[in-house]
């Protein structure tokens, strides 16, 4: 298996440099990680790219997506207090439609993007 040619070839390594030296331990590890490389290169040559899949935004990758849904929640707090006074229970469902939407608007955005 391919494991076993690796340990066998850091074994190798580790009695290659116990023999030369600790002078020369850079060497014998780069010639280790260029063998390693060289496997590497071999082994995905005549592997099939992967088929594209749709990245769905993270927070790593799109933190106003979780900035937005945390100001829309603290947000909704005074107007749906404001709304409900003023309006009653059609100023409720305006302002709550509001704030659906423009999350919602920013969502279907990002897919469009990407």
């Amino acid at each position: 298996m391919a494991m076993d040619e690796v340990r066998k070839d850091l074994r190798a390594a580790v009695a290659a440099r116990q023999e030369l030296g600790p002078e020369y331990e850079a060497e014998v590890i780069d010639s280790f990680l260029a063998k390693l490389d060289e496997r590497d290169a071999h082994r995905h040559a005549g592997a099939l790219p992967e088929p594209a899949r749709p990245r769905h935004p993270s927070r790593e990758t799109d933190p106003g997506g979780l900035a937005l849904a945390i100001i829309s929640v603290v947000a909704a707090i005074p107007i749906t207090a404001i709304s409900a006074d003023m309006l009653g229970l059609r100023g409720l469902i305006v302002s709550w439609a509001g704030l659906v939407a423009v999350n919602f608007a920013r969502t279907m955005g990002r897919r469009n993007t990407r």
